[in-house]
């Protein structure tokens, strides 16, 4: 049976999203702080996680970036802030979503369901043919690790997927709904403002190494491609 951890100081929400997942078929592993849930998380390896931002002890940023530090299970934050610089951060250390008070249980289990698939695409796509080599660009999406010229950019996980989306399809224009389909699914629920800053923000780590044979180019109205100069 697959594990999901869910990290929330507050009973009553911990309580119903226990029952839907059950109804989901996971077996709920249960935290009511930042710590503990680091704690089950070495011991239970759940296959997702829920995560509450305002935890006690260790909020939910800190376990979302320890978690990332040793593995790429799926985790959505769920919190009372919704404003853009709080669903930018959470994206930008790893999770997969963010969901804001007060939601639907049944809108959180569409989530979950939506990062699992996303996650399968991800891990069939992987064995298949893990890594892509574009020029001086060189993504390995089963380690999920991307250098340049030979050296190791630091991404989160979801910009790994951003580049290695953009770049399997060299000049093709995606727009941001695309990408918002494409990366974090069909059901979910930010907006176009999401995939530019996400964009602004790996294109600031893709320029710490020179790369004059191929960019991320922006498609003004439209959206964004992965440009490569054939000169």
């Amino acid at each position: 049976m697959q594990h999901i951890l869910i990290a929330d100081d507050n009973r009553d929400i911990t309580d119903i999203l226990s029952t839907y997942s059950r109804m989901e078929g996971f077996e709920p592993v249960v935290a009511g702080d930042g710590e503990e849930a680091i704690r089950l998380f070495n011991q239970f390896n759940p296959d997702v996680v829920l995560l509450d931002v305002m935890m006690p002890k260790e909020d939910g940023y800190e376990v979302c970036r320890k978690i990332r530090s040793k593995s790429n299970v799926p985790v959505i934050l769920i919190t009372a802030r919704g404003e853009d610089f709080d669903k930018i951060m959470g994206l930008d250390i790893g999770a997969d979503d963010y969901i804001v008070k007060p939601f639907s249980p049944r809108e959180v289990m569409a989530r979950v369901r939506a990062v699992m698939r996303r996650m399968t695409k991800a891990t069939k796509e992987a064995s298949s043919e893990n890594i892509l080599t574009v020029g001086s660009l060189e993504i390995n999406l089963e380690e999920y690790t991307l250098h340049i010229s030979g050296v190791k950019i630091a991404l989160t996980k979801k910009e790994i997927e951003t580049m290695w989306t953009l770049a399997m399809n060299p000049n093709k224009v995606f727009t941001r709904d695309n990408l918002l389909d494409s990366l974090w699914g069909f059901d979910y629920f930010g907006d176009s403002r999401t995939v530019d800053s996400h964009i602004k923000r790996l294109r600031s780590k893709l320029d710490i190494v020179e790369h004059p044979t191929w960019m991320i180019k922006t498609i003004w109205g439209v959206g964004y491609k992965f440009e490569i100069d054939e000169k």
